[in-house]
């Protein structure tokens, strides 16, 4: 489970009487209030060129393939999606649900694209079918269609530029660029064998979206085989507006069974898979599979059940022998991370820890023994963003300054600034950086509130500006020019927790703001893991509207959340909606020590993680809450995957008494609030089952509550007329239900 939240956020400046403010419709309708926000930016293999999608000028939700040239200082278009295909054709289930996955199931036309090694080719997929467009080509010659023998699915160029890989029907296939013939390369996919695929788990919680990996010498494809023929199958239905589909999804609740695993390696001429040699137990995570730089050795990460132990091994690819790197063990759980690195320069890797209660770089040698900390102290990197082992040098990215900010910084392999990080990006705000492959120059997407996300071209080494790829300045041409002068600027603070801690909060005050009256609030939090709300970044949409509405918008960020220490984190193990709510009524207690708030007018909302966290804040503190909307929640924690939910509470089996307390169901006698739940009817993440029960209970104890269920509603609710229609629900009910309730005399 991630955050579900609506959008990017927007430019301050001062407002006046006559401002347009924002509406519902134009947040969601026409081109993206943000600007040509560039997403998916990617360096040529040569670094000349910087590739992007960009949203159609009328269409936020359509993308083409565009270009800077780092040469000519020249943006243009590529290849425009709807040129190819002018009507977008129906996709599969399997690529539906693996959008689903990946949160882009709203967008259409080109959604992902690969440089080929040479730095002449662009390989993308588009309505099913496969496309490699030449740069050097001219005309119609330009683009290739590739006989895929049908939909294709995750399609990778090799690293040597011989071949294309992709799945369909469920087994892993390589086309030869030399021939254009497409070769199957496993043959027992179908029913409930699949090959080259990640399994939902994978897809949903451990952010890993593919099931095959090409060797850098282009002699052999790693995949996963997985088989799900144990996983429970779930009946739900589906309910559309125009009909109702019974859906039979394995889907492994926690407690029950996962999917078993397998990993192979098969050439991509064709032949006989091997299969590396898991261990005796099935019960197991293939979490990570990453290749040598030589090709010849493969690592894999092997987690428990339990998710409190994780080995690194690595394998022979001849031999198929192996031996474990290391192991990582832990009291609560393991996060998983991306920023394991194999050096080219010395048999050694860079390796992320979590083991001193902090997230760090550690750098090892080949044999698996410690050689010295890259980073360390009471910090956390997010992650490792490129290594420049010319210079001895890894890029991280890291809240180390401002908690709701990020910023990029530099640190010496040797270890000898593991305490003192160099910080080489410029400005206070997030800055999301893309290193080129030797990490030369990085490309900086930044944001503060009073700057719209904004792209650039930087050298790694300093921090020095190359050039702009999309400034989006703030002019006259901008979509957000109309709303300039209504926008408000946010203020960022904290207040402590129970045990101490700092809890970060961002607040909105109404136009106009008065201290000398008292004002209504929109509480709007995640809550939940893996998540940060509380961003110095370019702000989300509907807070900004409910702020122009005349509501103090507020959102903290409560213990259990990302970007802190393992002590910040780990207060929820073996009890979900615990400290969370605790840290959430802190707030709204907070909020009514202020003179400017009305005690009697706080309303709270929350989607997924925080519809939860709606239904146990209305359940434990509806003495402190006017009412709250609950989009998506999960209210039975038996209900949701092995992988997230046994992470935090451990199985149903051996914590029956934690799953009891962390669910809705336990303390609805506590309810005494309005409720407005709402869900999609198609969900396929947090089952309907999740609303359906606490629909069930609350009508069993006589309590009141009004519901809206979306046809067809995926968990996102990813239509823009859904999208619209829900947020004007919560608009309205907020309305009703919390700005005109009866105000209490300042």
């Amino acid at each position: 489970m991630r955050a579900w939240i609506l959008g990017m956020v927007m430019m301050v400046v001062m407002g006046n009487a006559q401002a347009e403010q924002l509406t519902i419709e134009r947040i969601f309708d026409g081109s993206s209030l943000s600007g040509p926000t560039p997403v998916k930016l990617k360096a040529s293999p040569d670094g000349t060129r910087v590739t992007f999608l960009r949203a159609k000028q009328d269409d936020q939700n359509a993308y083409d393939l565009w270009e800077y040239n780092v040469n000519s200082n020249q943006t243009h278009l590529l290849v425009d999606s709807s040129v190819i295909e002018p009507k977008a054709a129906e996709l599969s289930d399997a690529e539906k649900a693996r959008r689903e996955r990946a949160r882009i199931a709203g967008r259409r036309g080109i959604v992902d694209y690969q440089w080929s090694p040479d730095g002449k080719k662009l390989l993308f997929p588009l309505s099913g079918k496969l496309y490699l467009y030449d740069l050097t080509g001219l005309g119609d010659k330009a683009l290739r269609l590739l006989d895929t023998q049908g939909e294709a699915i995750d399609p990778k160029i090799s690293p040597l530029g011989h071949y294309v890989a992709y799945i369909h029907g469920q087994n892993l296939w390589a086309i030869d660029l030399r021939d254009g013939k497409a070769r199957q390369l496993t043959q027992d996919g179908g029913g409930t064998v699949h090959n080259g695929e990640a399994e939902f788990v994978a897809q949903e919680e451990m952010s890993r979206f593919t099931g095959y990996w090409w060797s850098p010498d282009d002699s052999a494809i790693a995949f996963e085989r997985y088989d799900e023929a144990k996983v429970p199958i779930v009946k739900r239905s589906e309910v559309y507006a125009d009909r109702t589909d019974t859906i039979e999804q394995r889907y492994p609740a926690a407690g029950k069974n996962n999917v078993e695993v397998k990993l192979g390696l098969v050439s991509p001429g064709g032949g006989e898979a091997r299969f590396v040699d898991l261990g005796g137990n099935p019960d197991i995570y293939l979490v990570r599979v990453d290749w040598l730089p030589d090709g010849k050795r493969l690592s894999y990460q092997l987690m428990q059940r339990s998710q409190q132990k994780l080995d690194l091994n690595l394998v022979e690819a001849n031999t198929l022998q192996q031996r474990t790197l290391l192991s990582e063990e832990a009291k609560t759980w393991i996060n998983l991370n991306d920023d394991l690195h194999f050096l080219k320069s010395q048999d050694a890797f860079v390796w992320a820890s979590e083991r001193s209660g902090w997230k760090h770089l550690y750098l090892y040698r080949l044999d698996g023994t410690l050689k010295h900390a890259i980073s360390a102290g009471d910090w956390n990197i997010d992650g490792l963003l490129g290594v420049d082992e010319k210079l001895g040098l890894a890029y991280v990215d890291s809240n180390h300054d401002f908690v709701p900010d990020r910023q990029v910084y530099a640190l010496k392999l040797d270890g000898t600034t593991a305490n003192a990080p160099r910080r080489i990006s410029r400005g206070d705000g997030l800055h999301h950086a893309e290193f080129t492959k030797n990490a030369e120059y990085y490309i900086d997407t930044f944001a503060d509130p009073t700057t719209p996300p904004q792209v650039s071209l930087h050298r790694a080494v300093d921090g020095n500006f190359v050039a702009w790829i999309e400034r989006n300045e703030l002019d006259a041409k901008h979509p957000y020019w109309p709303y300039r002068d209504a926008h408000i600027v946010p203020e960022f603070g904290t207040i402590k927790a129970s045990d101490g801690q700092d809890l970060y909060y961002r607040i909105y005050k109404p136009r106009g703001f008065d201290p000398t009256k008292r004002y209504p609030v929109f509480d709007f939090y995640y809550g939940g893991p893996h998540s940060q709300m509380v961003a110095r970044g370019w702000i989300d949409y509907f807070c900004e509207y409910m702020a122009q509405q005349g509501y103090v918008v507020f959102t903290l960020d409560n213990r259990g959340m990302a970007r802190r220490s393992r002590v910040f984190s780990d207060a929820i193990y073996k009890q979900l909606g615990k400290v969370e709510v605790e840290d959430q009524v802190a707030g709204i207690r907070w909020l009514k020590s202020q003179p400017w708030i009305d005690p009697a007018r706080i309303g709270v909302f929350g989607w997924s993680y925080g519809g939860y966290m709606t239904t146990m804040m209305l359940a434990k503190a509806s003495n402190e809450i006017a009412a709250g909307v609950a989009v998506a929640p999960v209210t039975d924690w038996a209900l949701y995957d092995t992988f997230y939910t046994e992470r935090y509470l451990d199985t149903p089996q051996h914590n029956a008494e934690g799953y009891k307390l962390s669910g809705t169901l336990h303390w609805l006698d506590g309810m005494k609030s309005p409720l407005l739940l709402a869900h999609g009817m198609a969900d396929d993440n947090v089952l309907f089952a999740n609303s359906t029960a606490l629909m069930a209970a609350l009508q069993d104890r006589g309590t009141q509550f009004e519901l809206m269920t979306y046809p067809g509603g995926k968990h996102g609710l990813s239509t823009p007329a859904m999208k619209k229609h829900v947020y004007h629900l919560i608009a309205d009910y907020f309305d009703a239900k919390v700005k005109h309730a009866k105000a209490r005399a300042p």
